[in-house]
């Protein structure tokens, strides 16, 4: 039985669905492993990880306005603004959609269907430096 950790740090330029699966692959190669479960977790509470569609752009852009409706960058509808416009907001979205992900992992490649990719999906505007943290434990 094996397990490992790595920390994977994305920079990040304002709201956006930041592709990471090649990363997390080749993780997974370089490792040799081969039969396991893959945790993944994001280490913020303004940004959130989900699995989705990486054949068509426009899915990201509509998923990106959705949530835009969603949860409006209108500080009257909030209480806590302590960073600005996009701070409430950004903490409600990330409520919405995951701070964890879990793969499995079968012949030394992570299981995702035919059109899903890893993304980390940005909710605030200014530039961040995010951290995800990738557990692995198998063989």
């Amino acid at each position: 039985m094996k397990q490992a950790f790595y920390n994977l740090e994305i920079d990040t330029n304002g709201p956006k669905l930041y592709d990471f699966t090649k990363h997390t692959i080749s993780w997974v190669k370089k490792n040799g492993f081969k039969t396991g479960i893959l945790n993944l977790s994001i280490q913020h509470t303004s940004a959130s990880l989900i699995i989705q569609e990486n054949a068509d752009p426009d899915v990201q852009t509509d998923i990106i306005n959705y949530f835009n409706k969603l949860v409006p960058m209108n500080e009257s509808l909030y209480i806590h603004t302590t960073e600005g416009k996009d701070d409430m907001p950004a903490h409600i979205k990330s409520s919405l959609t995951n701070n964890q992900i879990t793969l499995s992992i079968k012949d030394g490649i992570p299981l995702f269907g035919t059109w899903q990719g890893l993304y980390l999906f940005e909710h605030r505007i200014k530039p961040h430096s995010r951290k995800i943290v990738h557990h692995y434990l198998g063989t």
